[in-house]
């Protein structure tokens, strides 16, 4: 496990409370990354269906899932073998049964059938057909909407999980470097990515890394205009720009970071553009501290930005910290406008003022922890426009 026994149980103990207050006796969990919070269990077995059952009058969760990955249950969490319950194999991704409906039938063996149920129900891995197998197999339960209900418990970090995203921090610094040390003019686009996930995995030579939740982010040229594409098998050309969007993860654990290449002497819009996000980076960085809101860091963005002309409809960053693809980010508090969540210590965000024109971008980005006084970022490299030579590179 990642974690000691009682920061688990600490951990269950703060979900009762969430749930007690929305008049919740059941939490059906089913997001891999909450899953993971209450219980420790790491597998790549999300694309079928598995659940972890809190129950409020019960020391310890249900972790409900497919049967050949009852073991890694066992393996990874901190849960009695007999918590473990495994659905048979003709259960998987089957056109006349469905896991849910396993699910519906333990609920109803262990008495828990007619009671008030949160689900999570905007959840990249709860699904239509679930919710509907859940409301045909259990007639007299009350469901609720517990959609965010374990992420808002975890968007503030124990000191184990800051040090973990430390270590994320020192994988990203140096998956990074080594991706802009190989950008060039001739290189191809996938042997940067190769390159990257190469570090990503590695790590240091103290500890490796796990595999981040979202895949290297690398437009370049006029593709830096948006912001979520990979890579591709094309070279790069003279006068090319290059976003790297990129994380460490450690023990499921992010430290993202963004940072903007560009090969040979820059036009006069990108260095312009730099100076302007850097700028803006720069001064939000100066003044997050506890006690704020977050849409008070936007402000400041754009109070600083404002002399440019430059407007960002997006939003200016997230919570963020343990996740599973496609995401790293926790879904709850956001900064931009309208946001009023207080910001506490070792609270964490992903700052990423990232500016996308028509025909070039720029990014710059730092992970940040909420300190008793301040913030203090992750990662520690130059906010700045890196520059390559251009030099023809042969591969």
């Amino acid at each position: 496990m990642s974690f000691g026994t009682a920061e688990y149980k600490e951990r269950i103990r703060k979900t009762k409370e969430r749930m007690a207050e929305q008049g919740i006796e059941v939490l059906l969990i089913t997001d891999p990354a909450n899953m993971n919070y209450l219980s420790g269990y790491d597998g790549w077995s999300f694309y079928v269906h598995q659940m972890l059952v809190i129950i409020n009058d019960e020391d310890q969760p249900i972790w409900i899932g497919r049967t050949q990955d009852a073991n890694g249950a066992k393996v990874t969490t901190w849960l009695y073998h007999e918590n473990i319950i495994p659905y048979p194999e003709d259960y998987v991704q089957s056109d006349t049964k469905h896991p849910m409906d396993f699910v519906a039938d333990i609920l109803k063996q262990i008495g828990q059938d007619n009671r008030s149920v949160g689900v999570e129900m905007e959840n990249y891995y709860f699904t239509a057909k679930c919710y509907q197998q859940l409301q045909k197999g259990l007639p007299n339960a009350k469901f609720q909407d517990a959609t965010l209900l374990v992420n808002w418990v975890r968007i503030v970090k124990s000191n184990t999980e800051i040090e973990y995203m430390k270590r994320a921090a020192l994988i990203v610094e140096k998956a990074m470097m080594d991706g802009i040390g190989l950008i060039n003019e001739g290189v191809r686009e996938c042997d940067v990515a190769a390159k990257i996930l190469h570090t990503q995995v590695t790590g240091t030579t103290e500890f490796g890394g796990d595999y981040p939740a979202i895949m290297p982010l690398l437009p370049s040229g006029e593709k830096t205009s948006t912001p979520h594409l990979t890579w591709t098998d094309e070279r790069y050309k003279q006068g090319d720009t290059v976003i790297l969007e990129l994380a460490g993860c450690y023990k499921r654990y992010h430290s993202p970071l963004a940072r903007t290449v560009n090969i040979g002497k820059p036009n006069d819009g990108i260095k312009a553009l730099s100076d302007v996000v850097v700028e803006g980076l720069n001064a939000c960085l100066d003044m997050i501290k506890p006690g704020i809101v977050c849409e008070e860091i936007e402000e400041t963005w754009r109070k600083t930005i404002a002399k440019s002309g430059i407007i960002k409809e997006s939003r200016l960053g997230y919570a963020m910290g343990l996740n599973y693809p496609p995401d790293w980010g926790e879904h709850t508090a956001s900064i931009r406008k309208g946001d009023k969540t207080i910001l506490q210590p070792n609270m964490t965000f992903h700052l990423i003022p990232g500016i996308w024109l028509d025909k070039y971008g720029f990014e710059a980005s730092e992970a940040l922890r909420v300190t008793e006084t301040g913030c203090e970022t992750f990662a520690n490299l130059p906010r700045e426009l890196f520059i390559k030579d251009g030099i023809l590179t042969k591969n």
